[in-house]
């Protein structure tokens, strides 16, 4: 049998965890760091040209933002009856309906959830200065949090174990490990005398080991995994020294595959977040773009001849008659899941890379609950918990820490088999499981449960998934990005990059996108 990359990619994850699947993914063109290198400058003449642009998610407004600023005259004509697409915020007040017509009301009093994209990496450098050059407020989203919980149920009872006791004993027993077997000489023939003695040295400091080379209960290793009872003040206020995990169990629990997921480089420290919810970046831009965005329209055809493009589109929910407009050039972000059902006569090359390529499915779920408990309780500010349970994990909200409101967890991130189960259900019934899978690492879920809402991204019908994957990216990619000589509409989207499923991977596309639309528009 022959493995697929998404295989491949779960094989390497779970033998050799989440930092070495990173860098097959790098590998493989599925992740790399942003190359943006600075604003666009569009030079020459546009002379008055019109553009339409389809879409008005991230890439779609860059796209009509840096045009506009050119000189070119812009229409955008946007399916929602709001901008953003995947950049999107339910809130109080807030309503949804899917695919199969369920609507949700969001009824939070406190908090939001961000259905689609909910972090913004500290390398992802469009992103962060359209949020500088568009005055959208940042502030930071804690990804790894120690004291925050890893849960297995069939790991130590079904008991979630902090983080910070998995990582520093599991980091300790190495480390003993290592410098032990070095110090029998195991290493010999890779290191010299010199490197052997500062290698044992530095695996004392990074595994806080004993004088002997081992990793015990001890003031000192408590300082890293924490008391048993904390240091204070006063009469009897000496701390008392946890003790460590043996190294067996936490082999056997498999807790130590979610140590290394804050070290890939879209997770490490700084990730940000916009104050108020994601889409206040999607505010800001519609701000900026003002009349030119026509709401509620539906595209049903997009067709291109030597001398232009005609676009026909209908009232999203009304229908009526259909509106025909014409431009000089387009481009075009309407998700390849969407494009792929309208009349269009792009390239057989473009065409082939629509028809084949499927959208990746995932599920969340916004969870208020009467009290902040996880902060009251269990001393837990921002972060992740990690499971096995369906729900696969935990985000606690970065920001209004001990506010003494409500408050909103992200109750699950689904992927998989686990958010199909969860796409064939209604979403109060998805919901009620999402609650109950909750309730496994905090028992205050049942008591303290308000309200919530799920998205399962297969039914978002602007979409119909999270993002594109390529059958074949190395055979497809560079025909569906590449604007040929004789055409007029241009491609772009996360889908047409290397950075999929990130806001910075649209912005990169719409980039591209709009120099070769220039390129061809001023000097062909």
């Amino acid at each position: 049998m022959t493995m697929t990359r998404r295989e491949l990619l779960r094989t390497v994850g779970l033998t050799a965890g989440s930092a070495a699947m990173y860098r097959a993914m790098v590998t493989l063109g599925h992740a790399q760091e942003s190359p943006y290198q600075g604003r666009v400058s569009l030079t020459g003449e546009p002379n008055g040209r019109r553009v339409l642009v389809l879409g008005a998610g991230l890439a779609g407004m860059t796209a009509a933002l840096e045009l506009r600023d050119a000189g070119y005259e812009v229409q955008v004509l946007e399916y929602r009856e709001k901008a953003g697409g995947r950049c999107w915020t339910l809130r109080g007040g807030d309503s949804y309906t899917d695919l199969n017509g369920v609507t949700q009301t969001v009824g939070f009093e406190s908090g939001y959830l961000n259905p689609g994209p909910w972090r913004i990496p500290y390398n992802h450098h469009a992103v962060l200065d359209y949020c500088k050059r568009l005055g959208v407020k940042l502030e930071p989203f804690i990804q790894k949090n120690h004291n925050a919980y890893l849960h297995r149920s069939d790991a130590f009872g079904g008991k979630p174990q902090r983080f910070r006791h998995i990582a520093t004993d599991y980091r300790g027993h190495v480390a003993e490990l290592l410098a032990k077997a070095t110090n029998k000489g195991a290493l010999d023939a890779e290191v010299t005398e010199t490197d052997r003695r500062k290698l044992v040295e530095s695996l004392g400091t990074f595994g806080v080991l004993n004088d002997e080379n081992a990793y015990v209960e001890s003031e000192t290793t408590s300082e890293y995994r924490g008391y048993a009872q904390e240091p204070g003040g006063g009469q009897d206020a000496a701390g008392t020294p946890s003790a460590p995990l043996e190294l067996g169990e936490i082999l056997q629990s498999d807790l130590w595959r979610w140590l290394g997921d804050a070290e890939s480089v879209h997770h490490q420290n700084t990730i940000f977040q916009p104050v108020g919810g994601m889409d206040m970046i999607a505010q800001a831009f519609a701000r900026e773009l003002g009349d030119i965005i026509t709401f509620h329209a539906k595209v049903l055809s997009v067709l291109q001849d030597e001398d232009g493009v005609t676009v026909q589109y209908e009232h999203a929910q009304t229908g009526g008659e259909p509106v025909v407009v014409t431009a000089d050039w387009c481009v075009c972000t309407i998700p390849f899941s969407i494009l792929g059902q309208m009349e269009h006569n792009l390239s057989s090359d473009k065409s082939f890379a629509i028809d084949t390529m499927y959208y990746e499915g995932s599920v969340k779920f916004g969870l208020e609950f009467n009290r902040r408990f996880w902060e009251e309780d269990e001393q837990i500010f921002g972060g992740i918990s990690y499971t096995d349970l369906p729900i696969a994990l935990i985000s606690y909200p970065s920001h209004d820490y001990l506010s003494g409101e409500k408050g909103v967890l992200l109750g699950g991130y689904v992927w998989g088999a686990d958010a199909y189960q969860f796409n064939a259900m209604q979403p109060d019934e998805a919901i009620r499981w999402a609650v109950e899978y909750g309730a496994r690492i905090h028992p205050q879920y049942p008591d303290e449960f308000s309200q919530g809402v799920c998205v399962s991204w297969h039914k978002v019908p602007w979409v119909l998934g999270c993002y594109g994957i390529w059958e074949d990216k190395e055979r497809d990619y560079a025909a569906a990005v590449r604007m040929e000589d004789g055409e007029r509409i241009v491609l772009a989207g996360e889908h047409l990059s290397y950075l999929p499923a990130w806001q910075e991977g649209a912005i990169l596309s719409a980039l591209d996108a709009i120099r070769q639309l220039h390129d061809h528009a001023t000097t062909r």
